[in-house]
């Protein structure tokens, strides 16, 4: 028996338990507002909780925030369970929900999501691995969308 999309759920699960053990990583090391250097100046990890989106969006809308989290994981569940994805697709689509779930589980547990990854030398806002997997997953739909032929579009 082969299992429909396998490299979707692959790549959902990796993501998930990579962000999952990393902020309990990070929960269990550092204290709340604590930092260490790895590249001085330039990387960092930093612990910070945001009650936001990604980079500190809609700051304090966690109770929106946790249903659009379920909402676009259940959706992607069920275009995995009923669709035929190609690789990339397979791949886009199974960060995203692995982002979306470790991001999701935090907002429903905790009120807010553990943030780590701090790039000081552009000064970007502090992550966490379920922002980079959505990330990453947003480039792979994009390497999707341009390997599609336009005579695949065709009627």
């Amino acid at each position: 028996m082969s299992v429909k999309n396998l490299l979707f759920w692959i790549a959902a699960f990796l993501a998930f338990v990579l962000d999952q053990l990393t902020k309990y990583w990070v929960v269990q090391t550092f204290n709340s507002g604590q930092t260490q250097a790895l590249l001085p100046g330039i990387f960092h990890l930093t612990y910070v909780t945001n009650t936001g989106a990604a980079f500190s969006l809609l700051t304090g809308k966690v109770e929106w925030l946790r249903w659009l989290s379920l909402g676009v994981s259940l959706a992607l569940i069920a275009l995995a369970w009923f669709a035929v994805l190609n690789f990339w697709d397979q791949l886009g689509y199974g960060f995203i929900l692995g982002g979306a779930i470790g991001n999701g589980i935090d907002r429903f547990v905790h009120g807010y999501v553990v943030d780590f990854l701090d790039f000081r030398l552009i000064n970007f806002p502090v992550f966490n691995l379920a922002d980079v997997f959505i990330n990453i997953g947003i480039i792979c739909l994009l390497i999707a969308t341009f390997q599609k032929t336009p005579a695949s579009h065709r009627r």
